[in-house]
């Protein structure tokens, strides 16, 4: 029997998204096998997180957000970030509280200064942040070059790390070749819970979403990384009836269906807005129709930074006669939908035909898990973790990140035969069910938390005079890019 720990998560933001998912579902996994759970954060907004983290179900803290700002400029993210970082591991540090554990994810930045508070520390690497920085010029290459360092070092001062996949632990690897360490592999899980849950149907926000067409769902933060735009031209072809989607496909399935692009949308990220809009103009081309629904209790400022002619949730069209709906997307080939509720996302799950995943190289992909324990079919890039979780064509389709290969699959799941598509979607809801159960998840983090606290914590031996000048390399760094730029 496992005595109850005191554990501390520290995550950079907690908002939503696929690794702020896995943090929730980690912590209430530990908190249900009798451990004190607390999570801290350098952001919290309440109107666009998972709601365990406002409900009271876990105890989050925000810090670290007072002083630093997200970036100078519009540029520093990176560095503006750590400080940020370092703040809220100050924080932790002077907490009266003491923990056996910290469960530290995405940025290792703050390992060293967490060392302080003496408890173990076990990070979850989602993806090597170093492999997901640009460097197009000398001036950025001179940018990230001692931030690449830092993460390197500071990961190795984790006493336990854990990746997410075994595509990830080969990149690790690959990304941190004086690292000896192998990191263990624990993939995400789902909170079955929360799937289960019937949709509320009364909910006025799904008028949006009311149409008789069948539904393809492509799920993912508007970030360009994730290549929303791959969905977009497939989707075209499969309207155009191109020859790749083959000669056995029926048109009317074909016809009869819509794009809901819903995802992770926060106006303070550049990147988020930015590529929203470029999503609309790149459908516009396409020659797709197009809407993008304003996300719930957004903003004035939130507002302006949305395409032009974004309407507002929950009346689109009028919709007096709730005997005979008007279907909201029968003009509609493209539905935009940032910053979607939960209940949203539960609705479309289970009225989606297939759900389209399209970034290459993706470390794991909790989307996919979600789609097929829903019973969706998934078509996805055939590539990192996705190669992992998506049983080729028994629970979707792996292909090439083209949008020929794409059109195909799509078209082939819209067309098919009922029986059959539901056979995939119950193989799928079957495979997620037995290899990825929050109860099988939760076993396997608290043992390797207990086996971790068995183990002298690894302790550093320069990590303060490191963090100095780190800190006062990079400031002065800053200063120096900012004058010549």
């Amino acid at each position: 029997m496992v005595r109850p720990l005191n554990i501390a998560f520290v995550h950079p933001d907690l908002g939503i998204g696929g690794a702020e998912r896995l943090v929730v579902d980690a912590a209430i996994s530990l908190q249900k096998r009798g451990h004190r759970v607390i999570i801290y954060t350098m952001h919290h907004d309440l109107s666009h997180c998972f709601a365990e983290t406002r409900d009271g179900t876990l105890d989050v803290r925000v810090g670290g957000n007072w002083l630093v700002p997200r970036s100078i400029g519009g540029r520093f993210h990176i560095l503006c970030t750590i400080l940020r970082s370092l703040m809220l591991a100050r924080q932790v540090v002077n907490d009266p509280e003491q923990y056996d554990a910290l469960f530290v994810d995405q940025l290792s930045a703050p390992i060293p200064l967490l060392k302080y508070t003496h408890a173990h520390i076990f990070f979850y690497c989602h993806f090597p942040d170093y492999l997901l920085a640009r460097r197009d010029s000398l001036g950025q290459k001179l940018y990230r070059a001692p931030f690449d360092l830092l993460e390197e070092f500071t990961t190795g001062e984790a006493d336990e790390i854990v990746v997410n996949s075994r595509f990830t632990q080969e990149t690790f690897r690959r990304a941190f070749p004086h690292l000896s360490t192998i990191p263990k592999v624990l993939s995400p899980a789902l909170n079955f819970e929360a799937y289960d849950r019937p949709v509320d149907s009364g909910d006025p926000l799904l008028r949006a979403l009311r149409t008789k067409k069948r539904i393809v769902l492509s799920i993912n933060r508007f970030e360009r990384k994730k290549d929303i735009g791959l969905a977009l031209r497939a989707f075209a072809l499969c309207l155009q009836g191109n020859s790749a989607t083959g000669n056995g496909v029926k048109r009317a399935a074909i016809n009869n269906c819509c794009l809901v692009v819903a995802g992770g949308w926060d106006p303070r990220v550049a990147e988020n807005t930015q590529y929203l809009k470029e999503l609309g103009a790149q459908a516009n081309q396409l020659g797709l129709r197009t809407r993008t629904v304003a996300p719930q209790k957004a903003n004035k400022e939130a507002l302006a930074l949305l395409p032009d002619g974004a309407v507002g949730a929950p009346t689109i069209l009028d919709d007096d006669d709730d005997d005979s709906p008007t279907d909201q997307l029968a003009s509609i080939d493209v539905l935009f939908l940032p910053s979607f509720t939960e209940n949203q996302r539960a609705f479309l799950l289970s009225a989606a035909r297939c759900v389209v995943y399209t970034p290459t190289n993706e470390h794991l992909g909790i989307v996919p898990l979600e789609a097929m324990y829903m019973r969706v079919p998934v078509v996805a890039a055939d590539s990192g973790g996705p190669r992992e979780t998506i049983q080729q064509g028994k629970t979707g389709y792996l292909c090439e990140p083209a949008e020929d290969d794409f059109a195909a699959a799509i078209a082939k799941l819209l067309s098919m035969d009922d029986d059959k598509w539901r056979a995939m979607g119950d193989a799928g809801h079957d495979r997620v069910k037995l290899a990825f159960s929050l109860d099988s998840f939760g076993a396997k983090l608290e043992h390797l938390i207990v086996g971790m606290l068995q183990r002298p914590t690894h302790a550093s031996v320069v990590l303060g005079v490191v963090i100095t000048l780190f800190i006062i390399f990079a400031v002065t760094l800053t200063l120096l890019l900012t004058w010549w730029r």
